[in-house]
């Protein structure tokens, strides 16, 4: 029976690790891979204290500390059930082999993180990480005076082209909603103030009825293709895509704790769930911005907050 199995190996399962290996728990991570989206992030310039660094290197790093403390790592296995038994949990793991694994514990730290909805267009695959990113905030300062694109329509595609219009010299937004009074000024779900923002600024060219179809590029982005609601086909020059068509949190394995429409861990202050012994921590939560150093602070509130469980805990 272990004290704690923590799901997840990123940013908020590396640090609830670091702090459950101080209060010497008897716990252990399960995990697909080592780093999460962290370990694709290309380079990393938000870090406290690193002025710069690969979001790769970033996530060994987070592992290596992990593993200065004697963590054990159960790697590339993919969490498929948690089965509550009495007030503990049984949870079922399997691995590229079809092999199966179980664990008994009497609390559960999920931070399996999310991974961003892709475009599933020719060159989107082929030129990832090489122009072509999923978070702005992370790889914006990469395109200074460069000309990008934001694909997408929602507030986190309007925050992309607010960003950028202070780094790169032209931006261009790409919405596939109609600019209309109906569509919200092709907006539909964004926020009146920053469609505002947006429009009035005078290095962004918002293209409406848009639909990307292709990037383009040997090597490096070059290009976007995209088709107009007539059908017609056009490509832009741009030195950088900004995909931001929404995010999709790694929680189908659970279905035993709140989560909300799309797919969120709903958590309190304590990073608890509406289960007892089932915490969560970083963006596969309900917690506002998803960023690294987000992340890393929930996993250490939720960390604490399973010592404090398990302390009290009796089946």
């Amino acid at each position: 029976m272990y004290d704690l199995i923590i799901v997840g190996a990123a940013a908020a399962g590396s640090s609830a690790a670091i702090y459950c290996a101080r209060r010497n728990l008897k716990f252990k991570i399960v995990t697909l891979d080592t780093g999460g989206e962290v370990a694709l992030s290309g380079e990393v310039a938000n870090w406290p204290g690193i002025l710069s660094i690969q979001g790769f290197e970033l996530a060994q790093k987070f592992n290596e500390h992990v593993k200065s403390y004697g963590v054990e790592i159960d790697e590339g296995w993919k969490v498929e059930k948690i089965t509550p038994v009495k007030k503990h949990y049984v949870i079922t793991a399997a691995n590229g082999n079809d092999e199966k694994r179980e664990y008994e514990t009497k609390a559960i730290l999920i931070a399996t993180g999310i991974h961003p909805r892709h475009l599933e267009i020719p060159g989107e695959k082929e030129l990832y990480q090489k122009g072509i990113t999923y978070c702005t905030v992370c790889d914006g300062p990469l395109f200074k005076n460069k000309t990008t694109v934001t694909v997408g329509s929602g507030n986190s595609a309007l925050e992309s082209a607010l960003m950028m219009t202070g780094i790169a010299k032209k931006v261009y937004l790409l919405s596939k909603f109609a600019n209309t009074p109906e569509q919200n000024g092709g907006f539909p779900k964004g926020e009146a103030i920053l469609i505002e923002k947006v429009k009035s600024l005078p290095n962004i060219e918002i293209i409406y009825e848009a639909t990307a179809t292709t990037i383009t590029g040997e090597g490096r982005v070059a290009g976007l293709k995209y088709k107009t609601a007539d059908g017609e086909e056009q490509e832009i020059a741009v030195d950088g895509v900004m995909v931001h068509i929404g995010q999709i949190p790694n929680s189908q394995f659970i279905d035993n704790v709140t989560k909300n429409k799309i797919g969120e861990i709903i958590v309190d202050e304590k990073c608890r769930t509406n289960v007892p012994g089932i915490f969560a921590a970083g963006d596969v939560t309900n917690v506002a911005y998803k960023q690294i150093g987000i992340a890393a602070g929930q996993g250490i509130v939720a960390g604490l907050a399973a010592i404090e469980y398990i302390n009290m805990w009796k089946e």
